[in-house]
């Protein structure tokens, strides 16, 4: 069923209850996935409906949920609907836009249960609830408890079905169903359809009307798109250059990994941003007092995994960030499609590292229907150039907005010592804006110079040449791996990654082979370089004269292989070339 249905929310026969709070929610006339899957739940059918987040999914199934409970019979305080959510955040914000919905709305009781938050509270709310939304875990606890009760349940919807299979949930899913009645209806919302997802709808369904809201209608019509590509090891310098350069209101920066979230959240705030992490393995507290501050735009950036931010729903995010590249075209079209909603536009940036990654966010784009732009990355002089004319930009439109100035006696008392308007204003410039002249700590992203000419006199590895060390002065306790050593070394020097020999990460430093005669060259040139985020000192280790045999490439040459890493002495990182951040 893909036809489109364009009619108010006036039109739609809402109770009236329910329309004076729609109309209070800002909504006109429903997203498509509203306007197809409302009358077909109205009717009792069980829907499948197929579409990304931010397609206005909660208000699709809320609205006719709502209207299925009976408030004034036995039943109003017993639990009527069930929504089973992936994630605590996504259960969290399903309530309040249910509630929201239910304002006006007598004896509604709305409930929100998940992991880790107080059970005995729960248990006290759950009495007299007669719509539950939950994760499957708690909602299983809760009916070993048999503090929840699923006998009197008219509708179960299964929000976000694909996220719940792929995390393990189905077994739950299959239990709750299987206490609900059979004359249940039951709706299920998905962005994909794998196998899993198909034969829990032949099991639980009856006779299911799909909607399908076309992939190409929802992602990439109201988001600019773009993509950097930087050296190995200068991921978080980049971002850096990045945020300054674009100077995101608030935005999302999507990593893979939990760590990778908190070494981002941490160099961001040690580099004056406001910034917070979001993980699976934060205290429900924590999240919710993040997710608290980035709603309300005291924190403007949440750097986030895919699973945290499933169902985030902040409608003024300006720009997405990925900052490691997505799993696949369906995680990228739903990080994305956290900006450039309710009719306004929005960035979307990716922060590529070779020519693999390059080559896998074309894919992405491909499948995605997406134009992803590729762009330099900004230097101190771009970020500088942008910070005025942005700052000229506010000014200006200050004084056209503006008739009355308070401060206009103070510019007088001023004027009257002997200072001209104009240098009056420009002081006040700097104590609001800062030193428009004042140079980045970060240093500038640069291409990696030209290969030195073969001719020359220098000793290429492989071929007898004697080797030394290099030290430089972070090591795992850093997260630093040896590509982003390598990516460093060959960005500031004319080596490249198959002149660089053995590496040896200790916790608080790192050796590096390269030729002898190169050393004192590389020490030069690597003064002041950052790595990771991290200032370095690159020294000539003490009694450099020893001999490493073999290719001296780190990546290829089986003589210094992966077990031979794995065997050395001391606390040192597992050697991976393939993972960089």
């Amino acid at each position: 069923m893909n036809q489109k249905i364009q009619i108010p929310f006036s039109a739609m026969n809402l109770p009236i209850e329910m329309e004076r709070a729609v109309e209070q929610m800002g909504f006109e006339t429903p997203t498509d996935i509203q306007a197809q899957s409302i009358p077909l739940i109205r009717a009792g059918y069980d829907v499948i409906g197929r579409s990304q987040t931010g397609t206005g999914k909660t208000v699709a199934f809320g609205i006719p949920a709502l209207e299925a409970i009976e408030t004034d019979t036995e039943s109003k305080n017993k639990v009527q609907i069930l929504i089973l959510c992936p994630t605590r955040e996504l259960a969290v914000q399903a309530c309040e836009e249910i509630k929201k919905l239910s304002t006006f709305m007598y004896g509604i009781k709305a409930v929100d249960v998940y992991g880790g938050a107080p059970m005995d509270r729960q248990i006290i709310k759950l009495k007299k609830a007669n719509i539950v939304i939950g994760t499957p875990g708690r909602i299983m606890d809760h009916m070993r408890r048999k503090t929840l009760r699923l006998d009197h349940v008219k509708m179960v919807v299964l929000d976000e079905a694909d996220e719940m299979l792929s995390m393990g949930f189905r077994e739950d899913i299959e239990t709750i169903l299987q206490e609900t009645p059979e004359e249940r209806q039951t709706i299920l919302f998905s962005a994909t359809m794998p196998p899993a997802i198909m034969q829990l709808t032949k099991k639980y369904q009856h006779d299911p009307q799909v909607v399908q809201i076309n992939r190409d209608q929802v992602t990439v019509s109201a988001i600019e798109q773009y993509f950097y590509d930087v050296p190995m090891g200068r991921k978080m310098d980049a971002l850096n250059l990045v945020l300054r350069y674009h100077n995101p209101q608030r935005c999302i920066i999507f990593c893979n990994t939990k760590k990778m979230v908190d070494d981002i959240s941490e160099y961001l705030n040690k580099s004056g941003f406001s910034a917070e992490g979001l993980h699976g393995d934060m205290k429900q507290s924590q999240r919710t007092k993040v997710m608290e501050a980035f709603k309300q735009g005291r924190t403007a950036m949440l750097i986030a995994t895919d699973v945290a931010a499933r169902g985030i729903d902040v409608s003024d995010i300006d720009y997405v960030i990925n900052y490691d590249l997505p799993q696949n075209t369906e995680y990228y079209v739903h990080r994305i499609g956290r900006t450039g909603r309710a009719g306004k536009t929005g960035k979307a940036i990716t922060i590529c590292s070779g020519r693999r990654q390059v080559g896998d966010l074309f894919q992405i784009g491909k499948e995605a229907k997406s134009n992803i732009i590729r762009q330099q990355i900004p230097n101190a002089k771009d970020i500088t150039s942008r910070t005025y004319s942005r700052n000229r930009e506010d000014v200006e439109k200050l004084l056209t907005e503006k008739r009355e100035f308070p401060y206009l006696e103070m510019v007088e008392s001023i004027v009257s010592n002997g200072w001209s308007a104009e240098q009056i204003a420009a002081a006040v410039l700097e104590l609001h804006f800062g030193d428009i002249n004042e140079t980045e700590e970060i240093m500038d992203i640069v291409p990696a110079p030209a290969r030195y000419d073969r001719n020359e006199n220098r000793v290429k590895p492989g071929k007898g040449g004697r080797y030394g060390k290099i030290v430089i002065n972070i090591g795992r306790d850093n997260h630093i791996a040896p590509n982003h050593l390598v990516g460093a070394i060959a960005e500031r020097t004319h080596l490249s990654g198959s002149d660089i020999g053995k590496i040896e990460i200790f916790d608080d430093k790192s050796l590096i082979a390269i030729p002898e005669s190169e050393i004192s060259e590389v020490v030069k040139e690597m003064k002041d370089c950052k790595i990771c985020g991290f200032p370095t000192i690159t020294t000539a280790q003490s009694g450099n004269k020893s001999k490493f045999a073999g290719k001296g490439n780190h990546y290829d040459d089986r003589e210094h292989s992966r077990k031979d890493y794995r065997n050395l002495k001391g606390k040192r990182s597992n050697y991976n070339t393939r993972r960089y951040q």
